[in-house]
């Protein structure tokens, strides 16, 4: 049985450092493409798969975000927010989050990546502790990241695929962790060796926006 996903996270807390000046004075987060901030686009995205209740995390000119997104009505949403005081990367950011995101599965999508991924597809095994979305690499990460073989995701192997930084997890993967800085990926490794982690080939359009070039040649891609 798998299980469809009703909360979702959106990973907004990092510096940007890789986009400065454009970040100095706005939260990546809040930089345009298409006509729209990055993080609008996932908003949306998530409010056209009916799911409705979002948390977002954010440290480096946090205060703008929750500013513009306000409680998340005028997207269809119910956003709250995981304030830290320093980004605790992508693994400490989640469990910090974690009594705001509830004890079912989440998503959680990195703020800084756009794609045409559809979430409402997205689905968690009942014995999974994760399931990650996979994709060809791109020309900046040619070395990819885990392999993909009928449905399972292990960490060698090949061909390698990059995660595209959408995934559905549920609490127990953060069993025993404690607040503070740490990245997801060694989580994610250990369930990996454990068989606890599936995932899927994503073939659609998708862009890691992590350069001023980045973001202007999304921002052509969309129109804008």
């Amino acid at each position: 049985m798998k299980t469809p996903i009703r909360t979702a996270m959106i990973l907004a807390a990092g510096r940007g450092e890789r986009m400065r000046p454009l970040t100095d004075a706005t939260p990546k987060p809040l930089l345009r493409a298409g006509g729209r901030r990055l993080i609008e686009h996932h908003l949306l995205a998530l409010a056209a798969a009916g799911i409705r209740d979002v948390v977002v995390n954010h440290a480096h000119l946090g205060d703008q975000i929750e500013a513009a997104l306000g409680d998340g009505s005028a997207y269809g949403l119910h956003v709250r927010y995981s304030p830290e005081a320093e980004a605790l990367e992508t693994g400490g950011g989640v469990f910090r989050a974690l009594p705001l995101l509830g004890p079912g599965p989440f998503l959680v999508v990195n703020g800084d990546v756009w794609t045409d991924y559809d979430p409402g597809r997205l689905r968690i095994a009942d014995t999974d502790l994760a399931h990650l979305v996979l994709l060809d690499n791109p020309p900046h990460h040619p070395i990819g990241d885990f392999v993909l073989a009928d449905g399972r995701v292990r960490t060698e192997g090949t061909p390698r695929l990059t995660f595209s930084g959408i995934g559905a997890y549920r609490p127990a993967l953060f069993a025993g962790c404690t607040p503070g800085r740490f990245p997801l990926a060694p989580l994610l490794r250990a369930a990996m060796a454990r068989d606890a982690v599936g995932g899927e080939h994503y073939g659609g359009r998708w862009v890691d926006v992590g350069t001023p070039e980045r973001l202007a040649a999304l921002d052509r891609l969309l129109g804008g």
